[in-house]
Formats: structure tokens, sequence, C-alpha cells
């Protein structure tokens, strides 16, 4: 085919694509109102270890909400209306109430940024039986290995797929020997399980494991620094390794480790070489006009969280879009089909899996201020999709809720 007639049909095609979307909006005089309800609590206050890190108080809401605005541009053509309805629970406000208010109102699509206890019991109540949830905040594994729910999607990676793919990259550099130093907390201990997983997964030695059970948070008084170099240095005098590898979700000692262990090797894990699924260090792929509009409009970078819950909204919005409906049983069936794919700025489309309803990603290795690598990592293959090597597969799961 000659050039010329290669551009008539790209024509032709666009044309038709926009008699589509015209079409669409005239048929509908009305918009199609779609709501979403976005259930929250109340955080405990977090104190940033330095005063240069803004403190976060509309985590996750502010990724909704720029998934609204995305999802309404297109709106616009497509005849939908996408509204968010967000709720932070009290100490005093029991989540099923809530959620059993909105879905009488007639919310049927949900975002849930509770612990993994929490969102099981909204999955399980009979009211939302006709419900479909978007898990933005709980990384729990068991959530995708034994406690799956066909109503309940992920956004958020698991811990296994955060490990995974810190693991991968990892192997890829021959880092193959771990001094992994695991937190008092209950969530501490489940990422330091999924590192020990990843290792024996990756062909990785643990040569020592550590629990911290010292209470760093010294550094503003003036000797502070001191104690922390003297207490890490003496730490870490054990056999030699490649990398310390932290688990200490909620940021409390890792980075007093950086810099300060007996033997100059780095540090990963919560800190320093970080697997995540957003930063604000990446450019790539179209991330830099996003990044820039998340900026512009909030005054900060969009977090993780605030990413998990983008692409939840944006997920709805462009299921709606493709079935031309807000009917949830139709939209979680081609969110779980083969023909849905993300763009989400990460080079490739993203697509849920569909026996335990964990969305499938790649994860971003960084450090503080720029972005390392990508993984999956060049090598690491799989009969259906690289992506899937990353956190459990589908015969490591009990689940099925395709």
């Amino acid at each position: 085919m000659n050039p010329a007639m290669s551009r008539s049909s790209d024509w032709i095609r666009i044309l038709a694509s926009l008699s589509l979307i015209l079409s669409i909006g005239l048929v509908r005089a009305e918009p199609l109102s779609i709501p979403i309800g976005l259930i929250s609590a109340e955080r405990a206050e977090y104190i940033p270890l330095s005063s240069l890190e803004p403190r976060i108080e509309d985590e996750g809401l502010e990724g909704a909400r720029q998934g609204i605005l995305d999802n309404n541009t297109t709106g616009r053509f497509t005849g939908q209306s996408f509204d968010l309805l967000p709720v932070t629970l009290t100490s005093d406000q029991s989540p099923s109430d809530v959620v059993r208010d909105l879905i009488q109102r007639g919310v049927r699509l949900f975002l849930v940024d509770l612990p993994a206890a929490d969102l099981l019991e909204l999955a399980d109540l009979p009211e939302a039986g006709d419900a479909l949830l978007f898990n933005i905040g709980a990384m729990d594994d068991d959530l995708r290995t034994q406690g799956c729910r066909s109503n309940l999607l992920h956004t958020v990676p698991s811990r296994a797929m955060r490990a995974d793919a810190l693991a991968q990259y990892l192997a890829w550099k021959r880092w193959m020997r771990w001094f992994l130093v695991v937190g008092p907390l209950p969530e501490d201990r489940a990422f330091g399980a999924a590192i020990e997983r990843a290792a024996k997964r990756f062909g990785a030695k643990i040569v020592v494991q550590k629990p911290w059970t010292f209470k760093a948070g010294a550094s503003r008084t003036d000797s502070g620094h001191f104690n922390e170099q003297q207490l890490a240095n003496s730490f870490t005098q054990v056999e030699d390794y490649d990398i310390l590898l932290v688990a200490d979700e909620a940021d409390a000692f890792g980075a007093y480790l950086n810099y300060r262990t007996y033997r100059p090797r780095p540090i990963g894990g919560t800190q320093g070489l970080v697997a995540t699924a957003w930063s604000g260090v990446t450019e790539q792929w179209g991330a830099t006009q996003f990044q820039r509009r998340f900026l512009e409009r909030t005054g900060r970078f969009m977090t993780p969280r605030d990413y998990a819950a983008w692409l939840a909204v944006r997920s709805i919005g462009e299921a709606a879009t493709r079935t031309q409906t807000g009917e949830v049983s139709r939209l979680r069936q081609y969110l779980l089909g083969p023909d849905f794919k993300l763009a989400a700025f990460k080079g490739v489309p993203l697509s849920f899996r569909d026996w335990n309803g964990q969305m499938r990603q790649p994860i971003l290795i960084v450090s503080p201020r720029i972005l390392v690598s990508v993984s999956p990592q060049e090598g690491f293959l799989h009969q259906f999709s690289t992506l899937d090597t990353l956190g459990y597969d589908r015969p490591e799961t009990e689940c099925s809720i395709r």
C-alpha cells in the first residue's frame, strides 16, 4: 500500500472513532452518573524523620481525585460523569455501616483504604454482593493467596510483588548474600517473610537475620547522631554480605542504618533502594507530564497510595468507557477479561489477574532521587506474562475468582 492510501485509511479510522464518540454523546442527553465511594480511616499523625519531608494528610484521596478528573475528561465525550464520595472513618464509626449507607444511596463501586480484616468484612457484607471493591492500601499476601473475594480487586501491589521485584534486581546485580534486619511490628515481620520467600525463589542466601529491638529517633538532640552512629556500627558487625535489607514499614529506624554500617555495603528494602509502585523520581513513559499535573494541583508529589487510588478510578473509567455502562457485573467481567488494558505511565499496559484480582504491573526500583531500574528484569521469563514473575502466580494460590 502506498503512503497516501495508508494515510487516507488512518484518517478514515480516526473519523469513524470520532463519529462513534459523538453519536454516544447525542444518544445520551443526560450523562450516565457513576458514583465511586472512598472509604479510609483517620491515621495517627506521622512525623517525618526530616523536616524536608512534607506531612501528607490527604494521601490516597488526591490520587482518587486525579483519577476522577481524568475520567471526566473522557466522560465529556462519552456521556459519562464520575463522582467521588470520600468518607474518612472516625474511631467510633463502623466501616460496614458506612458502606451499607452508601449502597442504599446507589453506590456500588468502592475504593477501600483499610486494614485487611476490615476490607474482608466489607467484601463479605450481603449488601456488597453486587458491589465491587478496590483495595488501595492493604499489601497483605493472604488477601491474594487465601482470602480472595470475587468482589475484591487490588490495585496496590502485594508485599510479595515488591520483594520479588527487588530480588530480581539484586539477582541481576549478583548481590546474592543478604543481611536481613526485621522491625518489631507485624507489618515488618510480614515484609521480612516476603523477603525470605523471594530469596528462596531467586536463589539468594540470607547469611544473617537479626531483629531490630532498639528505639531510634534521638537525632534531633545534640548528641543523638553520635548514639545512633555507635549503635548502628555495633549492630551490623556481622558476617560479610552484599546488601543489608531492612523490613521497617513504619519508617522508624531503617534510615538510621544508612552510611553507619560496620561494612561499606548498600541498604535496601523499605529504606535506601526501594521497590515501589510509584515514586516522584520516575519520568519515563510520559510520567513527567502526569507528575506535573498532580504537583500543580496538589503542591506535592504523588505517593504509591495515591497511585493505587488513581489506578482504581482509572480502571473503572476505562471499563465504563469500553462497555458503555455503569453496571457492576459488566464492569467486573471486562476488568478481569483479556481485553482490559490500562495505560499507566509504566511502559506496558496493566491488567488484572483473573485468579485473585491483583493488578499486574511493573515495580519501580528507586533511590530517594533517581529511578534505578524497573522489574521484572530482563531474563526472567513466564509462559503468559513476565509481570506474573512478581508476586504469587496462579499455581501458588488457592484463589479462583474468575
